[in-house]
């Protein structure tokens, strides 16, 4: 009985030491949770002294509001052009600094292509915000090579704002997906290489046909991680375009930070911040079911 007790004691000390933390995280992730969808219930808290349940009410009105389902379509718009943009310039990236050259060089050409993950947000909006400027270096360049005849306004013309946008996340995004794309190539065998190259495979041929297939899962989980993340990004639309011009680069995130601290519709931006959290759970529950299909 006493060393029963024991090995009990010796195998729950650890889970003793966790569990201060785990309490306080629980509870800075449940009572924010709880409250937000409380707020979503009622008319309009923190602005009405007495505010009125409603139940589902805001729900239903949400659904038949036009700018949700229009910062929807941005959100859908914003979030697969990213994650396209960062799968198809991380993989590319990763391919070409994963090639046989000089130990120091590729190093060197490591180093510098991670140092967009390095910068914060604030960083990357500024330093964009001055090159997209229409008096900015990418106007006088492309002014300079005669591929325009007048300066274009990237982030103040609702036809480039998105695309502008989008250029920024898939330069802050893609050293994420070639950091973990270059470290799922050191996992792949060399034999299978020498064997498709004495069958006469190029390039593109063993890419597609060994490359692929082996990272498939990994290229999978990391396409879902980075969709989480794009979906709910907050900080570089909203530093970068404020959703504008007009409405054009509305997303979900910045259509809630919008009613809550521009309009006071807080019980509304709590509705909003509802239907991320539904998404973005359904999307979390993917990712989990797929990472435990690895192990």
């Amino acid at each position: 009985m006493t060393s029963t007790i024991r090995q009990m004691t010796i195998r729950g000390t650890p889970y003793l030491f966790l569990l201060p933390g785990l309490v306080i995280l629980g509870a800075l992730l449940s009572v924010p949770l709880y409250k937000v969808v409380e707020y979503s219930l009622y008319d309009n808290v923190i602005v009405e002294r007495n505010p009125t349940y409603v139940g589902l009410a805001n729900y239903t009105a949400l659904l038949s509001n036009p700018g949700y389902w229009s910062a929807g379509f941005n959100t859908l718009l914003f979030t697969v052009g990213s994650v396209l943009g960062h799968m198809v310039v991380g993989i590319g990236l990763a391919l070409l600094v994963n090639t046989d050259i000089a130990p120091r060089a590729r190093t060197f050409f490591r180093s510098m292509l991670v140092l967009p993950w390095i910068f914060t947000a604030v960083v990357v909006a500024l330093n964009w915000q001055l090159l997209l400027n229409p008096f900015g270096l990418i106007n006088y360049l492309l002014q300079w090579l005669g591929l325009t005849s007048e300066p274009l306004d990237w982030l103040g013309d609702p036809n480039l704002a998105m695309w502008s946008l989008l250029l920024i996340s898939t330069w802050r995004g893609y050293p994420f997906i070639m950091v973990s794309f270059l470290s799922g190539l050191q996992t792949v065998p060399q034999e299978l290489y020498e064997a498709a190259e004495i069958d006469g495979a190029g390039f593109w041929h063993k890419f597609w046909h060994v490359t692929l297939p082996q990272l498939k899962p990994v290229i999978f989980g990391v396409a879902l991680l980075d969709l989480i993340w794009t979906f709910q990004l907050f900080p570089l639309v909203w530093l970068a375009t404020g959703g504008g011009p007009g409405r054009s680069t509305e997303v979900l995130s910045t259509l809630t930070f919008r009613l809550a601290f521009v309009d006071f519709q807080f019980s509304q931006a709590a509705t909003v911040a509802v239907s991320i959290l539904i998404i973005s759970a359904a999307f979390t529950l993917l990712y989990l079911r797929n990472e435990a299909r690895r192990l």
